[in-house]
């Protein structure tokens, strides 16, 4: 006859489950979206919501970008440096939210929510936290071209963008209207006039790519060159 486990190995064995252990003490973070690629220089939110028991009270919450070793408490990023000046707490008790503004490529970096309460076990983290990958852009173009190839520019970024982008291109500085097919610019068949050095944006951003000098030869060079 089989006897039921003791509580005491009950409740080890549910610990041990994934998810169960934050449903079983009420405690838990949740984050939309978990992954974030963000243009460089832009503003990002990351978001989540959060759940504890009624019977608690919630001393502080904040975002940290530092996982807890040694049972060391991890740092508040309004309290770093690099982050002080350009972050902002939003949200509520239910929720909560960080708005960082200009960001770098050194800002690419997986961050947590943590909240603690008055009980010394309501303390939580979000593990897996918010992955935020900061990206710029870069103009990818033939390495030779020829008066009469058909051509096209691709404005290339190293993640997609979270956000719905609308590119935007630009001939020695000045914007073009035509021939943008989503982050590529069509050139059609060139002739010499359209030697120019040709960058990218997003529509909305400030951030600009580095310029690419675009270089076409003449027909008479190509049938030279082939001999």
């Amino acid at each position: 006859m089989s006897q039921r486990p003791a509580p005491s190995l009950l409740l080890l064995f549910l610990l041990m489950i994934p998810g169960v252990c934050s449903q079983w003490s009420g405690l838990g973070v949740s984050y939309s979206p978990s992954h974030i690629c963000a243009l460089q220089n832009s503003s990002v939110i990351m978001n989540c919501s959060y759940t504890y028991p009624t019977e608690y009270w919630i001393m502080k919450v904040y975002w940290t970008k530092t996982r807890v070793i040694n049972n060391v408490e991890s740092p508040d990023l309004s309290e770093d440096p690099e982050y002080s000046q350009r972050l902002q707490y939003l949200g509520d008790k239910q929720s909560s939210a960080i708005r960082l503004s200009h960001v770098t490529l050194k800002d690419s970096h997986e961050y947590y929510f943590k909240f603690i309460t008055d009980i010394t076990e309501g303390r939580w983290t979000g593990y897996p936290g918010v992955t935020l990958n900061v990206t710029d852009l870069q103009v990818e173009s033939p390495e030779r071209v020829t008066e009469g190839d058909s051509v096209r520019l691709t404005c290339k970024s190293s993640c997609t963008l979270t956000d719905r982008a609308t590119f935007i291109w630009y001939r020695n500085s000045q914007p073009l209207t035509t021939g943008i097919i989503g982050n590529q610019l069509d050139l059609g068949r060139v002739s010499r006039e359209d030697t120019s050095r040709y960058s990218c944006g997003v529509d909305g951003h400030s951030y600009r790519s580095p310029a690419v000098q675009l270089n076409i030869r003449s027909l008479e060079e190509g049938v030279i060159s082939s001999w």
